[in-house]
């Protein structure tokens, strides 16, 4: 048992009831390998859903006056609408409760992020859900983030129904969480779901927070938590089309403007009807449509994905895309691949540069056993897009100043550079084999 577990269990969390106490209870200390514990009910029940301005006003006061971190969780809609908004926002604080608000009703929560800045904010997988919170204008200035929490702790499963049921020993349903967000009004048990999700978020951090301290590891948690809290939102995606699934298969530039014309008319539809994009038209019927070129619509209604239920109208607009691609001048037709910033992909450096690829080589090596011996997966460790650039194009001279100066540059923690400078200033004198 882990201190992380043995924490759990000292803290009074495991009853029978079925939910943790608020003030105690029996606890199973000494009780070895106890059978995990199904959380049914949140403590305080399932409260209802704020979907006005006085109530919304109510939870900000309420949680403005609680104490310690707040559970924060937002669910969206994946797969069934366009985009990553949120659709319904959970948060748990001390002498607060738990609080269960509609964001389409309640579209500005610029107050209750005001209202909590300077709090520590308790998020699983946090970089999933602050795009969608930053919307609605909510922004923490401090996170702990359990999920980015258990990986550097050495935990093999991170998911927070397994993170809850190892540490805490409780189990959570997670049926609801592929659901439709936007569905009006939210059945109960989603509600209850999604309260259950937050109900012992605060829990899980504490105990994650001695176990990263017993294994000397709170202060790179701390540095990563601050590196995701003041990380800037993501730039737009460049040529998003080129991540059709199956793009593999397209290799003329033709074919390409045909994947473009077809990506950019499904998102244009997608985003005025407010449904996901797959659910308009499939990156398989796209692909299908870029490798045959059809001539005309009856061609196109012969391909996987166009013929099924799908009427003349659909299949010409369909084909009014495809037709605009193969219309196109070839100065117009995009290029093959993404132009790549930074060294080429890892199975071509043996042709381009043996002597970096021996170099990357030992690096991976050295990164990969000092992962091992700090129980924490390699991309925690160091990224591997780092480790390439370094490798492709090492500082002159590659000393510990000069690589440490390197890793600072490519992002890395201060944590990381201090672990991963001594692997890879020996990395980066391997000689070509």
């Amino acid at each position: 048992m882990t201190d992380a577990q043995e924490t759990a269990a000292d803290s009074s969390l495991r009853t029978t009831g079925g939910a943790p106490p608020d003030d105690g209870g029996s606890s199973v200390t000494g009780a070895p390998n106890p059978e995990p514990i199904p959380l049914l009910e949140p403590r305080d029940g399932i409260p209802p859903v704020i979907v006005d301005d006085a109530s919304l006003a109510e939870v900000i006061a309420a949680f403005a006056a609680g104490s310690g971190p707040v559970a924060v969780d937002a669910e969206r809609a994946s797969g069934y609408r366009y985009g990553q908004r949120a659709y319904l926002v959970q948060l748990r604080r001390e002498g607060a409760g738990t609080a269960l608000i509609d964001p389409v009703a309640c579209p500005d929560l610029s107050g209750l992020g005001e209202a909590l800045s300077g709090v520590e904010w308790v998020l699983h997988a946090a970089t999933q859900d602050l795009p969608c919170l930053r919307e609605i204008g909510m922004v923490p200035t401090r996170l702990f983030d359990t999920e980015l929490a258990g990986r550097l702790a050495g935990f093999p499963r991170v998911g927070l129904g397994a993170m809850v049921e190892s540490v805490l020993g409780f189990v959570l349903e997670k049926g609801h969480s592929a659901v439709d967000w936007s569905t009006r009004p939210l059945p109960e048990p989603w509600l209850r779901y999604a309260a259950l999700d937050v109900e012992l978020l605060v829990d899980l951090r504490d105990a994650l927070e001695k176990e990263l301290d017993r294994q000397g590891k709170l202060e790179w948690a701390h540095q990563e938590f601050a590196a995701i809290a003041a990380a800037p939102p993501a730039e737009p995606r460049k040529d998003p089309w080129r991540r059709t699934s199956g793009m593999h298969k397209v290799r003329r530039r033709r074919q390409l403007a045909v994947v473009r014309e077809l990506w950019e008319m499904r998102d244009r539809i997608a985003q005025r009807r407010d449904v996901s994009p797959g659910k308009v038209l499939s990156d398989a019927a796209i692909v299908e449509a870029a490798l045959s070129l059809p001539a005309n619509a009856h061609a196109l209604a012969a391909l996987t994905g166009f013929g099924h239920r799908m009427g003349r109208r659909q299949l010409e607009q369909w084909q009014s895309a495809v037709d605009r691609a193969k219309a196109l001048a070839d100065s117009q037709l995009p290029q093959p691949g993404q132009p790549v910033a930074g060294p080429p992909p890892p199975r071509a450096w043996a042709d381009k540069d043996p002597v970096a690829a021996a170099r990357l080589s030992a690096a991976r090596a050295g990164v990969s056993a000092l992962a091992e011996q700090l129980n924490m997966p390699q991309e925690n460790l160091i990224t591997p897009d780092t480790v390439r650039r370094v490798c492709w194009e090492p500082p002159v001279p590659a000393d510990a100043g000069a690589v440490a100066g390197a890793l600072a540059g490519f992002g890395a923690r201060a944590w990381q550079v201090e672990l991963v400078t001594p692997v890879l200033v020996e990395a980066l004198s391997a000689k070509a084999p």
